[in-house]
């Protein structure tokens, strides 16, 4: 294509927040009001991706490629394949619903908090794009500006505790990615290039050593037992809108760098770590759930149903065969959009109640029933009913970690009884209880609140009835990941008995 769409869809937001600032802080409405055009624009503009992609190929698309620092072989190279490119769609989705939920929650520093939401949409979407690892690197720590600002200045009580956690935790792991991508870059024929460094073959000591360093920084971002402790500390203090974009885009990109870079480039460390990681994965998922019968405050619980849910993403991807990992991908997509949706429920009932101690509430059903009703769809998504876009994505990981042994799939099920458990429980003391004063004379959902949760509902009722229009996408991306890890084709035909043996 002629258009540079891809870098489009990356400085367009960023353009659109500098033009914020030609605006008077004083002008609220008017603020608001250009962050949502600016917003609707940007998903407009990537809508043409979906339509345009061919998925017959898992070559990249849409690629741009122009020398940057010649004298170190770094250029600005973009590109998208069956993969990335759900994830960029995502993210501009959650961005708009971003905007919407904090239009009267965010009423302080109003122009700087949309400014900040824009700069961070550009940044994610750069993440999904890079080809080139020194600008992924970029785009990469650019997001952790944004975040931190917006957990920092916009959030709770003890944001600060938060905000310096969540900062320490992601530049730490991203320090370490950083030394293995210039060893990369060293041992890889001084070339940055994603793709190129995915053809070479190295030797297993660098590439356990290289698998490390990323797995420091990818594991932080999932985030994986034991490295999780950031998260549910980040979502507590975060304004709404920080959780819907940290729960639906942020920590897809820790699985996302396993998929795009540990995967393809280091496939011998991958298969040699198949059984640890599935095993860490496992913890994650149970202790996830353990954790969250335990939580008094709605966000906690949610924040820690996180990390349960993306060890299914992460047991998926290491399981090692087609089913698993589309799976995990597919969940990857399904958790950004029902735990969005349950983080956006929770904002809009916080505004209306400042308390997020789960005992303050009770008889919700009956003071707001709209709200009951969005609440108890999220939740059945989220439990994985099927007919709902979780079940989809959780048969086929378990189908997938069965064909690679059938222990992991029975301990990985045990995670979905407790995620009914505590959510159904949740639910109950929420809706089903003793009305509780603080809630009985509560203003039900209003025309914008409901806007905003209408395309949730409609994306888990699409995904979970027509699971084909995303998997179709990812179908030859996934079958070539996995020919790099494996070698050839009639190995991944072969995948059940290689594994089994």
């Amino acid at each position: 294509m002629s258009v540079p769409l891809l870098s489009t869809l990356i400085f367009f937001p960023v353009i659109g927040a500098l033009s914020l600032l030609l605006v008077d802080g004083k002008e609220v409405r008017t603020i608001r009001v250009m962050a949502l055009i600016i917003s609707l624009i940007e998903l407009l503009l990537a809508l043409p991706l979906w339509f345009l992609f061919d998925k017959s190929t898992y070559l990249m698309q849409f690629t741009e490629q122009h020398a940057w620092i010649p004298a170190l072989n770094i250029n600005y190279s973009l590109g998208i394949d069956g993969i990335s490119i759900l994830f960029i769609l995502l993210s501009a989705l959650i961005t708009t619903l971003s905007i919407l939920v904090s239009w009267e929650s965010i009423r302080t520093k109003v122009k700087e908090f949309f400014i900040a939401v824009l700069l961070l949409e550009g940044a994610m979407i750069g993440v999904f794009c890079a080809l080139d690892f020194f600008l992924f690197y970029i785009f990469w720590e650019a997001m952790l500006i944004p975040m931190f600002l917006i957990i920092g200045i916009w959030g709770g009580p003890n944001r600060i505790y938060a905000t310096v956690k969540f900062f320490l935790y992601t530049l730490i792991g991203s320090l370490l990615m950083l030394i293995g991508i210039i060893t990369l870059y060293a041992q890889g024929g001084h070339t940055f290039d994603i793709l190129k460094l995915a053809e070479q073959t190295f030797p297993i000591k660098l590439q356990m050593m290289l698998f490390w360093a990323f797995f420091a920084a990818f594991a932080v971002k999932v985030p994986m037992w034991p490295v999780h402790t950031w998260l549910p500390d980040a979502h507590t203090e975060a304004p709404t809108a920080g959780s819907v974009i940290l729960a639906g885009i942020l920590i897809k990109m820790g699985a996302y760098g396993f998929l795009r870079f540990s995967m393809p480039i280091l496939p011998d460390a991958t298969q040699a770590m198949m059984i640890p990681m599935i095993v860490l994965s496992l913890i994650g998922i149970i202790y996830g759930g353990v954790i969250c019968l335990a939580q008094t405050d709605l966000k906690r619980l949610i924040a820690y149903s996180s990390v349960s849910h993306m060890g299914f993403v992460t047991l998926g991807l290491y399981a090692l065969n087609p089913q698993s990992v589309e799976g995990g991908i597919l969940q990857m997509i399904n958790h950004g959009v029902v735990t969005g949706a349950l983080f956006l429920c929770i904002g809009m009932v916080y505004e209306r109640t400042h308390t997020r101690v789960i005992a303050d509430y009770g008889g919700l059903a009956t003071t707001m029933p709209v709200f009951a009703s969005f609440f108890l769809l999220f939740t059945l998504a989220s439990v994985g009913l099927p007919g709902t876009n979780g079940f989809i994505g959780e048969f086929l990981i378990l189908l997938g970690s069965f064909i690679t042994r059938p222990w992991i799939a029975v301990f990985a099920a045990t995670g979905l009884i407790l995620g009914a458990w505590y959510m159904l429980w949740l639910y109950q003391r929420l809706f089903f209880n003793a009305v509780n004063d603080k809630v009985l004379n509560l203003p039900e959902l209003n025309r914008r609140e409901i806007i905003t949760l209408v395309p949730m509902v409609l994306l888990i009722f699409w995904i979970g009835l027509y699971p084909n229009a995303l998997l179709s996408f990812m179908h030859e991306s996934v079958t070539h990941l996995l020919n790099q890890v494996y070698g050839t084709p009639e190995a991944i035909s072969q995948v059940s008995t290689l594994i089994m043996r």
